[in-house]
């Protein structure tokens, strides 16, 4: 799979410590599993000059006390709190100056976030997608982005999970619904 890197943004989903360190609040070991993997991605994308994207899942305190039904505290107890040391990225993923880092709120990395009016204004058309959580942030903003005429390709097996079923789930849906599937090794940006 050829991509013209300046057309193109990987888009790491969620590498914090929260999730990929063993004391993280919400971490899976497939999580951090995924780190080296996804470190070749990036090194691989900057090499190549493609642009670099990462999400941070961020929730301040108060966020969901006045929440009717979508809080997110209550589904899998508080994490990624604001200010903690788990919205993090994994010191391996350390952003560079010229990537942009997203701060988001929810699932998925385009609602109420800068993400999209970024990819618009550097021509970005293709994204490859990796990180984790596959069911949870990764599909929700790949999902996200087919719906806003992007091309999302999800890097199969540069994506953490809590069981190898979700990830599965996912990568099917994505290839069946709104998007591609593929491996690392058949990413080339040139």
């Amino acid at each position: 799979m050829d991509l013209d890197p300046t057309q193109t943004a990987l888009v790491v989903v969620d590498m914090q410590t929260g999730f990929c360190h063993p004391e993280g609040s919400l971490y899976a070991p497939d999580s951090e599993a995924a780190i080296e993997p996804v470190a070749g991605l990036v090194e691989r994308a900057r090499d190549a000059g493609a642009s670099v994207v990462f999400t941070r899942d961020v929730h301040p305190p108060e966020q969901f006390e006045d929440a009717h039904y979508y809080d997110e505290f209550d589904r899998w107890g508080e994490h990624v709190v604001e200010g903690s040391w788990e919205t993090e990225l994994v010191e391996e993923l350390a952003a560079r100056e010229d990537d942009l880092v997203v701060e988001k709120h929810t699932y998925d990395a385009f609602h109420e976030t800068q993400l999209d009016g970024w990819l618009e204004a550097h021509g970005i058309k293709d994204l490859v997608v990796c990180g984790t959580l596959a069911n949870v942030c990764v599909l929700h903003t790949a999902s996200s982005a087919g719906l806003r005429d992007y091309r999302p390709i999800l890097v199969e097996d540069a994506i953490g999970f809590i069981e190898e079923e979700h990830r599965e789930y996912a990568v099917e849906h994505a290839d069946w619904l709104f998007g591609e599937v593929a491996d690392r090794d058949t990413i080339q940006f040139d």
